[in-house]
């Protein structure tokens, strides 16, 4: 399992989230306390939004806790959108392609869980991408598979029914093909505008998903655990939320409501 933390606000210097809080993601990277895997060392990558539509991004196949490169580029670059994570693979090589965040167009997209079994049915499930898209298929995760089949389905106009759809397409084929726990998700995006953020499972162990509000920065911060836990206002996302922010406010919405059966492609 990964963590991962994400920002929306009046631009900040990203190291404010990365490398400051006494529970920031970099040691997150080294000592998670709300997921299985304590260690996340198998890579980890950056994409942040400031003068082009399209995300800067950055990402390598060290621990984040040893690239001295991560460390500079996070003191410098000040922005108000941006989407960090550290991985621990469950099952797919340590490589740069396998690292988030993904990044097509203008959408960038992050991932902590596991589709059940993926290696069982991972050549059906590429075959489900459409033609347009299969060109930005670089790695061998099922993360990627999930970003490209959102796309596939609307992301850019209908954010919530795009991955829906493709979650449960991912779900019912983990459970023809696959291995329990069929689906577990939380997932950030974001067109450059908004940042979204869903948390999901097909059992009752959804990875975990917090967001505060930031009122010094105008802001929001959300991530896969608390950056400090002695600060007040953590709120826990549930199993089933999905939440768009912006600036001025976040909107919450029940994951999976406008679409209830997986869709055949």
């Amino acid at each position: 399992m990964c963590r991962w933390a994400a920002y929306i606000g009046e631009p900040v210097f990203i190291e404010g989230l990365l490398f400051d809080p006494s529970h920031s993601l970099i040691k997150q990277s080294k000592q998670a306390e709300e997921c299985k895997t304590a260690i996340n060392a198998d890579g980890f990558g950056l994409a942040w939004y400031h003068a082009r539509p399209e995300p800067g991004l950055y990402r390598d196949v060290y621990p984040a806790w040893s690239d001295p490169n991560l460390k500079s580029i996070a003191s410098q670059i000040q922005t108000g959108l941006f989407l960090a994570h550290v991985r621990a693979s469950t099952g797919s090589a340590i490589s740069r392609n396998n690292c988030h965040p993904f990044a097509v167009g203008n959408w960038s997209f992050m991932h902590n869980g596991q589709i059940g079994g993926f290696e069982m049915f991972r050549k059906k499930a590429d075959m489900l991408i459409p033609d347009e898209l299969y060109q930005y298929r670089k790695g061998a995760t099922d993360s990627e598979v999930l970003f490209l089949l959102a796309l596939g389905y609307g992301l850019n106009k209908h954010p919530s029914k795009a991955l829906s759809r493709a979650v449960l397409e991912m779900q019912g084929m983990s459970e023809q093909y696959g291995t329990g726990p069929a689906m577990r998700l939380s997932a950030a995006f974001s067109n450059g505008n908004d940042l979204y953020a869903v948390r999901y499972a097909s059992d009752d162990r959804a990875p975990s998903l917090y967001y505060r509000r930031n009122e010094d920065q105008n802001g929001w911060a959300v991530v896969s655990e608390p950056l400090d836990m002695s600060e007040e206002g953590w709120i826990e996302v549930q199993n089933g939320e999905m939440c768009c922010f912006r600036k001025n406010g976040v909107h919450k919405t029940q994951f999976l409501s406008e679409c209830h059966e997986p869709i055949a492609v």
